[in-house]
Order: C-alpha cells, then structure tokens, then sequence
C-alpha cells in the first residue's frame, strides 16, 4: 500500500512539473505575441512618419527594416514555441493518464482489501 501511495505522489508531482512547463511555454507564446503585435505598431509608425513602405526603395528606414526582422525572428520562434507546447501538452495528458491509471488501481486494491476484511468479520 505504501509503495502504492508513494508512486501516485510520483505521478502527481509529474503532472504538476508537466502542467508548469506547458504554462510557462503558453506564457513566453503570449509574450512573444505581444512583442510582434508592438513591432507592428512601431512599423506601421514608422512607414506613416517616413512616407516610405517599399523596402526595395532606397531610402527604406533601417529601423523599420530592423524591426521587420525583429518581428520574423519572433514569429519563428513562437512557431517553434508552439511545437513544443503541442508536445508538452501531449506528455501532461501521458502523465494524467498515468495518474488515473495508478489511483484506479489504489481504489481497486482498497476495495478488495476492505471486502476481504468485511468478509473475515462475518465468519469469524
């Protein structure tokens, strides 16, 4: 039993360790979004203050052409961000399992335990 017990202590703190990583992979997603979202404010800006869109033209501010790459590195990354999350989400719904999978069995074993006390009272 206590070795029962000490494995769902495992497994919760599994769950817990892959529900906090998943969380924190949501969060630098948000952020990383947010940051993409005031590069393109910051462009728009930039285009409206300059009169110049085209990148092709040769007097194309640096600092939009710098944000613009700023804001494609960042839209990678949360693409890439976004895989790892898939995969995180994957091992805490594993490790849930597990955990249901590990207290079924404590359940069942509690049960068959206390019927078999159950029944030792009533022949003896």
């Amino acid at each position: 039993m206590k070795s029962r017990d000490a494995v769902i202590r495992q497994k919760r703190f599994q769950v817990e360790e892959k529900r906090r990583q998943a969380g924190q992979i949501e969060a630098m997603v948000e952020e990383f979004g947010r940051m993409v979202a005031e590069l393109e404010r910051e462009i728009a800006a930039e285009h409206r203050r300059t009169g110049i869109e085209d990148e092709k033209h040769f007097a194309y501010s640096t600092f939009a052409r710098a944000a613009k790459q700023r804001r494609a590195n960042l839209q990678v990354s949360i693409n890439d961000l976004q895989a790892q999350l898939e995969t995180a989400r994957a091992a805490l719904d594993l490790a849930e399992a597990e955990l249901r999978q590990e207290e079924e069995k404590l359940e069942r074993e509690l049960a068959a335990e206390a019927a078999k006390g159950h029944s030792a009272r009533a022949t003896g």
